[in-house]
């Protein structure tokens, strides 16, 4: 944001030309007045808008139920990617809990969130969590099927859950991908 200053570059500047007392008739008769600057509207995804929330509200929701459901699984402990399954969709809940909470009020008061430090945060956070969630999602689906294909040993363990828990897993990381790429858009083209 830094812009040049008269008393650091100093150039003779001519003043504009005054409007002839014809085009200033037109002016005050037409109402017609000089282009003004105008700012675009929010973009639809970015921090503050229905559709951030309507992405958090999904992202939270399948991190929710792939979180419970990892959970209620007695043996998860025993396998370490599934422990970082649960980890990273633990982490994922909160993050979308906490910026849809952010977005409610935003909405609520009707503010924008364009300010570069938030979106700056919101882009690294969506950013790091997604790429956790993806990593434990593809983790947890490799193990899943080394016990189920490899192994053929899904009458012993619980397979049907570990599934439903890794797809849940990645439906919450395709709820995420949208605000990240939005919110990296939205403060590249500041």
């Amino acid at each position: 944001m830094s812009r040049s200053h008269p008393s650091v570059h100093p150039l003779d500047v001519a003043a504009p030309p005054s409007p002839s007392t014809r085009q200033q008739h037109d002016i005050e008769q037409n109402n017609v007045f000089p282009p003004t600057r105008v700012s675009m509207k929010d973009i639809q995804g970015t921090p503050g808008t229905s559709t951030s929330l309507a992405l958090r509200c999904l992202q939270f929701s399948f991190a929710v139920v792939s979180l419970a459901v990892m959970a209620t699984t007695s043996d998860f402990p025993s396998v370490t990617a599934f422990r970082y399954l649960v980890a990273a969709v633990g982490l994922q809940t909160l993050w979308s809990l906490s910026l849809g909470v952010v977005d409610i009020y935003a909405l609520s008061v009707k503010r924008c969130l364009r300010n570069s430090r938030v979106v700056t945060l919101f882009t690294m956070g969506d950013g790091i969590t997604s790429t956790l969630t993806f990593a434990a999602a593809c983790a947890s689906a490799g193990i899943t099927v080394l016990i189920g294909n490899d192994f053929d040993n899904c009458a012993q363990n619980h397979c049907t859950r570990f599934e439903t828990a890794t797809a849940m897993a990645f439906m919450s990381w395709f709820a995420i991908s949208p605000s990240f790429f939005l919110n990296f858009w939205s403060l590249a083209s500041r």
